[in-house]
């Protein structure tokens, strides 16, 4: 019951701006204790062994902490700490801008969907602004609303603040350059662990609750093209749901690098209708796993 409560109250109120204007939000807090072992560990020689440890240290307090919010009498504060920290409705949110910037303008639909990725957006056409913004929906699905409902079924409020105390550590310093490849690559290997099975699922829900019924062959057989061993299967899952391809070229920090597109046979003249579509695809699959929690909690 409480993870139904968790997933209604995200639907319906998602993040306020009115309360996360007065306080920090708690992925903000996250951010915050790892920026703060990145500035105090991330130098000198040994860096893997100082990044294994200190994040370590990091997963163990949210655990603890985890241990002494579930310990609190009743539900009200894991049904809170769960709807904070799911995020089906902003994600819903912020792709949709996408479409309703693209619409007005090309600058526009650039501007919206920088907020939601990390690789640069200066020089992106429409086809490349949509698929930027759909395989942030489908990633985020997976990440933001799956895994979090997947580790708090199985652990609690521990799992839950484990599960996102390293989703957040990974996307920090989990990346491969000079300064994060060693310091971060315990976050990266145990965010990529913690994410084998979410990702499959989410691959595997978004087919479910697909009418056309895409072929789940064609799904397995294109996670494996995408550069990530996880954020492939949610991708790949809404390419051939939608009919498009994902992935492909694009450029991270003044480089470019030459991704192999997912599902290359799909369309891949798209815009902010096919962002619509991908929306569609999100609530459908929020409403799927509601109905296979209600059913849990019933029988």
């Amino acid at each position: 019951m409480t993870l139904i409560l968790g997933l209604l109250l995200d639907a319906l109120l998602g993040e306020p701006r009115w309360l996360w204007s007065r306080m920090s939000h708690p992925a903000v807090l996250m951010g915050r204790a790892v920026g703060w072992i990145d500035t105090r560990a991330n130098h000198g020689t040994n860096r893997r062994a100082k990044g294994t440890i200190t994040f370590a240290l990091l997963c163990l307090a949210f655990v603890g902490l985890g241990f002494a919010l579930a310990a609190l009498p009743g539900h009200v504060i894991d049904v809170i700490v769960l709807a904070i920290l799911l995020a089906q409705r902003s994600l819903v949110d912020h792709v949709g801008l996408v479409a309703t910037a693209l619409r007005q303008s090309l600058s526009a639909g650039r501007t919206a969907v920088a907020q939601i990725v990390g690789r640069e957006t200066k020089n992106l056409d429409e086809p490349a602004i949509a698929r930027a913004a759909i395989e942030s929906a489908a990633e985020n699905l997976s990440d933001g609303i799956i895994a979090p409902a997947f580790w708090f079924a199985v652990a609690g409020l521990p799992g839950l603040l484990l599960y996102k105390i390293t989703n957040t550590a990974d996307s920090m310093i989990g990346y491969r350059t000079a300064k994060y490849e060693e310091f971060g690559w315990a976050a990266a290997r145990f965010d990529d662990l913690l994410n084998l099975i979410p990702a499959r699922q989410t691959a595997l829900l978004i087919w479910l609750t697909s009418p056309k019924r895409a072929a789940l062959p064609a799904i397995m057989t294109e996670a494996p093209r995408h550069r990530s061993p996880n954020a492939g299967w949610p991708e790949a899952a809404m390419a051939q749901v939608l009919g498009i391809a994902l992935s492909g070229p694009r450029i991270y920090d003044g480089q470019s690098r030459d991704y192999p597109f997912v599902n290359a046979a799909g369309r891949r003249m798209i815009g902010p209708a096919d962002i619509e579509n991908a929306c569609t695809v999100l609530w459908r699959t929020w409403a799927l796993v509601l109905f296979a929690a209600l059913v849990v909690t019933l029988f």
